[in-house]
């Protein structure tokens, strides 16, 4: 290809819910000449432990095998260099993300605990991904006895933690599969398991560290308050946890033989330190100044905003020194449920014929549900939904918690409830927003990548109910080519990340605007969301009843 004669390029590795994607970026400009996508072959194992004996798993339980993981290297990696024509040896370096808080259990060489055939059917030896909230009892006793004793690292993460975090599962794995957590030699996130694997060094991602790890101000939680958990956990992060913890940005070491032999890429290519599969997306869109929101909408939604200085924001899911680009303090909040929440809705309850004749017209359904609706003025539904289906992550951080469909009638169409779970999503976006502004922690401007701006009528939604305008990324595979912008700084292509960012990041400015009238509409809805965010969030135990009675009742049903 005569245009990138002479030029460097890098892959990016986006490792997501069901898939990894490959890239290989051009280092001068950010242009993505060749990509590649492999599913995972067990996808999610939240039902049954389908790569082991098949029994039943707990509601809970969200499960994946790493080797999937390895699979993406050896196929998507080839297929996108093959497809984008460039030489191996003009690959001067690779960068990974992950759909971080998915921990793995390994021994000393890496091999994850349920790679050893004495575990291959006890589930806690799988990989737990980020969704996994088997551990929800556990994060609660881990903030109580941190309020207790008033250990001030809890206020990074909004004075609250998730059982999607990675110490709340390392105290499952011990409590409920003790040999498991006795034969591991190291407890990982997934994203510093597979810069493992491509180099045979393990080390930890500075940012996933402070936002998933607990680690804040060069150190972990005490072994005292570890052991007053649990005795038996006061090893945790002082014998299992013991790797350098590297910058963004920083190399990790050389592909080894053996992952250059999966890859096709040449022995000795730079490895960067991987980073979160939403926060790479902040460099892509060129956000990294104070005051720059990036929204990453997808399976979930995760939220990711620079600030010049800390603050104290309740109910964030992190904050990090140097957690998005050094010298800024990096915040992240979320929403659990977003895309998975309409494929839920339209897999369960979208009758036939709306899926004939999205077929039909050859769109996407959930853009034929939406036109549905598009001529209808602000509200005329009567309904208004909490976004919740997979717990609430910011602001209230309750896994417990779970979905509510208000206002419904024998007149409601399948097409209005939609319409109202988009809304909701969009509701739960500004709650974040206005409780960062509430917080003093300035929001200048929105940016939106991810799979739902493939929905130009949900992205002009939410520009509507939040009030702002959007811009978007601009690259489909936002992620993958975000983490190539990292390993392009620890190849030495730039000085740091901002400068990268600046060259490669790529990004439509204002690309939607809202209305002044719906917005406006949205402001009356979004006040009753705001009213029952609160009721069923802090004013009613109902959720949690519910969801102890569902336990109570699975637990009592025979096992086949």
């Amino acid at each position: 290809m005569t245009e990138n004669k002479g030029e460097r390029f890098i892959v990016g590795i986006d490792f997501g819910t069901l898939s990894g994607r490959a890239v290989i970026t051009r280092v001068s400009d950010g242009e993505i000449v060749g990509e590649a996508v492999h599913a995972y072959e067990h996808g999610a194992m939240d039902r049954v432990l389908s790569a082991g004996d098949g029994r039943e798993l707990p509601p809970d339980f969200a499960l994946q095998v790493p080797d999937d993981y390895r699979q993406v290297l050896r196929n998507a990696v080839p297929r996108a260099v093959r497809a984008s024509g460039v030489a191996p040896s003009d690959v001067v370096g690779i960068g990974v993300d992950f759909t971080s808080a998915t921990v793995i259990f390994a021994d000393d060489d890496g091999v994850p605990m349920c790679e050893h055939e004495r575990f291959r059917n006890e589930p806690h030896a799988y990989a737990k991904l980020w969704k996994h909230h088997g551990a929800h009892e556990q994060a609660h006793r881990i903030v109580a006895l941190a309020k207790e004793r008033g250990e001030t690292w809890l206020a990074r993460y909004g004075g609250d933690l998730s059982s999607e975090l990675l110490m709340p599962k390392a105290l499952e794995t011990l409590e409920k599969a003790p040999d498991v957590y006795a034969q591991a030699s190291q407890i990982v996130d997934a994203v510093d398991w597979i810069t493992w694997q491509l180099t045979d060094t393990l080390s930890y991602a500075a940012g996933d560290s402070g936002y998933k790890r607990m680690y804040q101000d060069g150190r972990y939680p005490s072994p005292e308050f570890l052991a007053a958990l649990n005795p038996g956990f006061a090893d945790a992060f002082t014998d299992k946890m013991t790797a350098p913890v590297l910058p963004l940005g920083a190399r990790v070491g050389g592909l080894s033989a053996t992952a250059a032999a999966w890859t096709g890429l040449i022995e000795g290519t730079a490895v960067a330190s991987g980073n979160i599969d939403a926060h790479v997306h902040a460099v892509s869109v060129n956000a990294v100044k104070p005051g720059q929101l990036t929204a990453i909408l997808g399976t979930s939604t995760c939220w990711v905003l620079s600030a010049e200085e800390y603050r104290d924001v309740p109910g964030i899911f992190g904050a990090v020194d140097g957690g998005i680009v050094a010298g800024a303090w990096g915040y992240e909040a979320g929403q659990s449920a977003v895309g998975d929440m309409f494929d839920w809705f339209t897999a369960n309850c979208v009758p036939q014929q709306y899926v004939d004749a999205a077929d039909a017209a050859g769109i996407h359904l959930n853009d034929y549900l939406m036109s549905l609706t598009a001529g209808d003025e602000v509200g005329a539904s009567g309904l208004v939904a909490l976004d919740w289906f997979n717990g609430n992550r910011s602001i209230l951080i309750d896994s417990n918690l779970s979905g509510l469909v208000v206002g419904q009638t024998l007149r409601t169409t399948a097409p209005e409830i939609f319409r109202a779970l988009v809304e909701a999503s969009a509701f739960g976006a500004r709650m974040i927003i206005d409780n960062f502004e509430a917080h003093d922690v300035p929001i200048t401007d929105v940016t939106a990548a991810g799979g739902l701006l493939n929905s130009a009528s949900i992205m002009q939604l939410y520009a509507d109910a939040l009030r702002r305008p959007l811009s978007v990324a601009g690259v489909a595979q936002a992620g993958a080519q975000g983490s190539a912008i990292y390993a392009a700084v620890a190849a030495g292509e730039y000085p740091d990340v901002v400068a990268a960012a600046a060259a490669m990041g790529r990004v439509r400015h204002d690309a939607y605007l809202p209305d002044p009238d719906r917005a406006a509409g949205y402001d009356q809805l979004y006040a009753q969301y705001a009213e029952l965010y609160e009721l069923f969030g802090k004013g009613t135990e109902v959720m949690h009843r519910l969801r102890a009675i569902t336990r109570d009742a699975l637990a009592r049903r025979p096992q086949l």
